[in-house]
């Protein structure tokens, strides 16, 4: 535990939840499942078995700065770190690499997103500390992979090679979000399992693969040496962010690297990615309705309805709908329709930025 470094990363803004989730205050700040801990908590809550508190950074939009720093307060100025923009995961991973190696290079890193959901978290935690194991002193980049429990076209899938006896499994092969016939082939083939998006490796071999395969990103975020853990380290971030390229850490390295492994992941695990899959795990009346808030429902099933208690939604004859009042802004639509939010909300830009 002691060279143990978790990375949570938290720059989205969460507009397939809109408008639930605002530029303002995206979900990983909100508290989506009523537990009195937003998503961001709960993550660091669930990795205070890994690694102690003073060794776990957040990466996120500088916006956030100050609702991090009131949600996670044990947090110092040096464990959060403030991109100035989006550069996707490859940066947002490099950041902390190349940070965290001037202060402990033999260290080991673990890279998890602030927004999903973890249940069986004792399982959850021996995974990571099996890849943690597997990762010390070694050139593994490790992922952890999600027993598909459903041909779910909205994850990516990881290919292995079958091997009982290792807990930590060579990878084969990546696959993005695939069409449903062949997320069906993939889950019944038994050797295919969800990418949660999860990783763990060595400082070493992380900063190394930057250099064999990003290696532009490497150099600029090497040259910040001396600048890390120092007053000038923000205004050398901000000019090393103009300088990258916006390219996924799966695209960029695990998908061309060779040492690539898994640890199968036995918890269940929701990566809350729409208003479709929080409905799959909150709890439902007996027509499969989510009702969180106050409304009165006939002839409805499959519904998500969400609303403040001070106002009744009544609604009649729908399947499969979201019906969501949030501040100023009411949505109704296909509780499935995730690829039209984006669309959404750049309309309701165009009618003010107050409902964004």
């Amino acid at each position: 535990m002691a060279n143990n470094y978790v990375v949570i990363m938290a720059g989205g803004i969460g507009s397939r939840f809109w408008p639930y989730s605002r530029a303002e205050k995206p979900k990983q700040f909100l508290d989506v499942l009523g537990t009195g801990r937003s998503l961001i908590q709960m993550t660091y809550d669930r990795f205070l078995s890994i690694a102690s508190s003073d060794k776990i950074y957040v990466v996120t939009n500088s916006r956030y700065k100050d609702l991090v720093k009131e949600q996670l307060p044990d947090l110092s100025e040096d464990q959060i770190l403030l991109e100035p923009i989006g550069r996707n995961t490859s940066a947002a991973v490099a950041y902390p690499a190349f940070k965290i190696k001037q202060r402990d290079p033999e260290g080991v890193m673990i890279v998890a997103p602030s927004d999903h959901v973890v249940f069986k978290e004792k399982v959850f935690q021996e995974n990571i500390k099996t890849a943690v194991k597997s990762a010390k002193g070694s050139e593994k980049l490790i992922t952890l992979g999600i027993v598909p429990s459903r041909p779910e076209t909205g994850y990516g899938y990881i290919q292995y090679h079958s091997s009982p006896l290792k807990k930590v499994k060579k990878v084969k092969t990546f696959t993005e979000k695939p069409e449903l016939e062949l997320a069906k082939k993939f889950v019944d083939s038994g050797d295919f399992v969800w990418n949660a998006g999860i990783f763990i490796w060595s400082i070493d071999t992380i900063t190394k693969a930057f250099h064999d395969y990003l290696k532009d990103m490497a150099v600029i975020f090497e040259e910040g040496a001396d600048k890390y853990y120092t007053d000038e380290e923000q205004s050398f971030i901000d000019e090393a962010y103009a300088q990258c390229k916006s390219v996924s850490i799966d695209y960029g390295i695990m998908e061309k690297a060779s040492d690539v492994y898994m640890v199968k992941g036995k918890f269940d695990w929701s990566d809350l990615g729409s208003w479709d899959s929080l409905h799959e795990i909150k709890e439902k009346d007996t027509n499969n309705n989510v009702v969180d808030g106050n409304a009165l429902l006939y002839d409805a099933k499959n519904c998500y309805v969400k609303g403040p208690e001070d106002t009744l939604i009544v609604a009649q004859d729908l399947d499969g709908y979201l019906i969501t009042k949030s501040d100023n802004v009411i949505l109704i639509c296909k509780k499935d329709a995730e690829k039209k939010f984006r669309e959404f909300l750049n309309d309701a830009k165009g009618k003010g930025e107050q409902f964004t």
